[in-house]
């Protein structure tokens, strides 16, 4: 017996029959239920769309989100007050000697004039002078380099017992001298540069400097040397050297 072609279409047509067939079956062969109750609860094809249900309540807040980029760079705002002044920095390194000026007119006669010198002492090189004129540390340098000299730099024992008994003498308590760390933090030199390798003679517990401002040296009564502020005033010792004349 040769085989039938059945076309694809004829056969899903054909299918679909027999699936209504099987269910109008189930729903007349119920027993106590009604045809519409059997079938009701057998039905496969969706029902139409319900009505719109009312709003339910707001939810929750979500999780916040992820920052985003960065924005652009806003427009400049308006200068703000000007705040309060900030406190004294460090003073500078000595600059150099500049030219000289030109001659100023004549003055006129000045008053009497109070000493500023207590008495000399000196050593085999230099002589050593206390200026009773209270100034700042940089005051001081220039007091004495307009005069030749330099502040006071005691390099060895002997020089600095002299500054100090002159010192003491005086019936003063302290003055400056010539040593600071104003180029480099802690370390301490000699106004010409030269570092403190062969000779000081700091008080117990100096140089102490916890704020960082005392960039400066004094030589007290004791000839004990501490560091302290270069913008406080005090009296100060210039020394000179002795010049020598050769013999001929």
């Amino acid at each position: 017996m040769s085989g039938v072609c059945v076309p694809p279409q004829r056969i899903q047509l054909i299918l679909s029959l027999l699936f209504l067939f099987q269910i109008q079956s189930l729903c007349f062969d119920a027993d106590d239920r009604s045809a519409s109750d059997v079938c009701s609860s057998h039905t496969i094809l969706p029902g139409p769309k319900g009505d719109i249900g009312q709003k339910g309540e707001e939810g929750e807040g979500g999780r916040p989100g992820k920052v985003g980029p960065m924005g652009p760079k806003g427009t400049k705002g308006d200068l703000g007050d000007r705040g309060n002044q900030g406190i004294i920095g460090k003073i500078g390194p000595i600059g150099g000697k500049g030219d000289k000026g030109q001659k100023g007119s004549p003055g006129g006669a000045g008053g009497k004039g109070k000493a500023v010198i207590a008495g000399i002492r000196e050593t085999e090189d230099k002589f050593y002078y206390l200026v009773r004129e209270e100034k700042n540390y940089r005051e001081s340098l220039t007091h004495c380099r307009i005069r030749g000299g330099a502040l006071a730099m005691p390099k060895d024992e002997g020089a600095n017992a002299l500054i100090a008994d002159y010192v003491a003498q005086s019936g003063l308590f302290r003055v400056f001298i010539g040593v600071n760390d104003l180029e480099q933090e802690g370390r301490y030199v000699f106004t010409d540069d030269m570092p403190l390798q062969n000779y000081s003679h700091w008080r117990e517990g100096e140089p102490d400097d916890p704020s960082g401002r005392e960039d400066c040296v004094e030589m007290l009564s004791s000839g004990h040397w501490n560091d302290t502020e270069c913008q406080r005033a005090m009296y100060f010792i210039c020394e000179f050297a002795k010049r020598r004349v050769e013999a001929r």
